[in-house]
């Protein structure tokens, strides 16, 4: 069995924890989100496992995944498309960065007065009271501005 990371390890024994068996298959679905800088779609999970693990079913992906978000070890990425991915979960109060082309995440602090700012105004316009927020920012990371790697960035 091949060495894994401090975080897919600890994420294994959180899942034994809570009643899953820590299969082969379901190791390898850990270890793809616990390994990844890059929010991932299911079917993403899923090609990736199954270039080691040929009886690979999309199933185990889904509960895998739907499992380690309800554990709050990954959490869900909504992006434009409409397609959801998951990332490796932040500690503390964290907004996401997520890169249009190469899926890249990237966290920044949640505790920001510019957005406590637009919270409060967003309130007092609207009359709700926010009780909590979540960001989700879309762009183009420095590598994929790079115009030699995306010539629709040269200037």
């Amino acid at each position: 069995m091949n060495q894994i990371s401090p975080k897919a390890n600890k994420w294994l024994h959180c899942l034994e924890a809570n009643g899953c068996r820590a299969t082969m298959t379901r190791r390898a679905v850990v270890e793809t989100l616990a390994g990844s800088q890059r929010a991932l779609t299911p079917l993403e999970i899923f090609d990736l496992c199954r270039s080691q693990y040929k009886n690979m079913g999309l199933v185990t992906v889904y509960r895998t995944v739907e499992k380690l978000e309800e554990l709050g070890l990954v959490q869900r990425v909504h992006q434009p498309s409409g397609c959801q991915a998951f990332i490796a979960a932040a500690d503390g109060h964290q907004h996401l960065l997520i890169c249009q082309n190469c899926g890249l995440v990237t966290f920044f602090s949640g505790e920001n007065e510019m957005i406590e700012g637009l919270m409060d105004q967003v309130s007092n316009q609207s009359g709700y009271q926010i009780n909590s927020h979540w960001l989700q920012l879309f762009g183009y990371c420095a590598s994929c501005r790079e115009p030699a790697k995306n010539p629709q960035f040269n200037r």
